[in-house]
């Protein structure tokens, strides 16, 4: 099934991507430590479908390194330019919302920071720490960018102890030219195959939008490039356009193709797989894996 659109802000949605968005005054208290602690969210910057309804669950993903990419994704909202020097207080303004929110299951995720000799590797770590120093210290889950294939920065993360270390390919290799620019399909892998290496017991992750023109043999190939990469847990998830300027839908997935894809996934040896129309990487703080481990 294939619904043409010309943005998510001027086209109806199919009936399976829309529910009930719940009241801003439910999603207060999270907005309130946001902002009361200067802190950016991927939610928020990103233009996720998901955050007025993760806000009311009093969740969120801590976006560290501030708000502006040095790359230019043409799925991605985020602001890109010239950003700001890294803040040294951001890793303890970070834990102290995560207390605030009482969350047992951290997820920080980052800007890409090409203009940083480690790529922002050494907050990540700083943040880590942080968090694992809270009397109550919570699960770690990061979301990395490639560090241009530094396996010293990947080192660098690892080290400070975060329970999960994930990295998205985002897409297909075939789409990656329109998609990417400035990424690499192989180093993505490479990325993830090096961090069992360095450190076996965190659990590894990756996540897949559909929708931008892929076919069905090309995510199953990504699927198995991801197996052979020892990546522990997939998400497959919609792409949304978050507005004009970003790249288009090509096509709605359906529900039940999400179903079989999740199928199709575990029957590769993924050790969790969480797929459908609305699943984002840390959607409802998705612990893939943990029960197992």
């Amino acid at each position: 099934m294939t619904v043409s659109t010309k943005s998510r802000r001027s086209e109806r949605l199919p009936g399976w991507l829309q529910r009930r968005i719940p009241l801003l005054g439910e999603c207060g208290p999270v907005e309130s430590v946001v902002r009361g602690n200067d802190l950016h969210t991927v939610c928020r910057e990103a233009l996720c479908p998901n955050r007025t309804e993760c806000y009311s669950r009093r969740r969120a993903t801590f976006l560290i390194l501030g708000g502006v990419c040095t790359r230019a994704c043409r799925f991605c909202a985020v602001s890109r330019g010239a950003p700001h020097p890294p803040d040294p207080d951001e890793p303890r303004r970070i834990a102290r919302a995560a207390s605030l929110m009482n969350l047992e299951n951290v997820v920080v995720t980052s800007v890409t920071r090409d203009d940083l000799g480690d790529g922002g590797a050494g907050v990540f770590a700083d943040t880590i720490r942080a968090l694992k120093r809270l009397e109550k210290p919570p699960v770690v889950e990061v979301l990395v960018p490639d560090f241009g294939g530094s396996l010293e920065s990947l080192a660098t993360v690892l080290a400070a102890g975060p329970e999960i270390l994930c990295h998205n390919v985002e897409t297909v290799r075939r789409l990656y030219a329109k998609a990417r620019g400035g990424a690499d399909y192989d180093r993505s892998l490479f990325l993830l195959s090096e961090s069992k290496l360095i450190r076996p017991e965190v659990i590894t992750k990756s996540s897949l939008m559909l929708g931008l023109g892929e076919t069905t043999e090309e995510v199953l190939e990504a699927f198995r490039d991801l197996r052979r990469s020892s990546v522990d847990c997939l998400t497959v998830g919609q792409y949304l356009r978050p507005g004009i300027g970003q790249i288009r839908v090509r096509s709605y997935i359906p529900p039940e193709r999400f179903d079989r894809f999740r199928e199709e996934a575990l029957a590769l040896g993924f050790r969790d797989v969480a797929a459908g129309p609305l699943v984002r990487s840390s959607y409802q703080e998705v612990r893939l894996g943990l029960q197992q481990g």
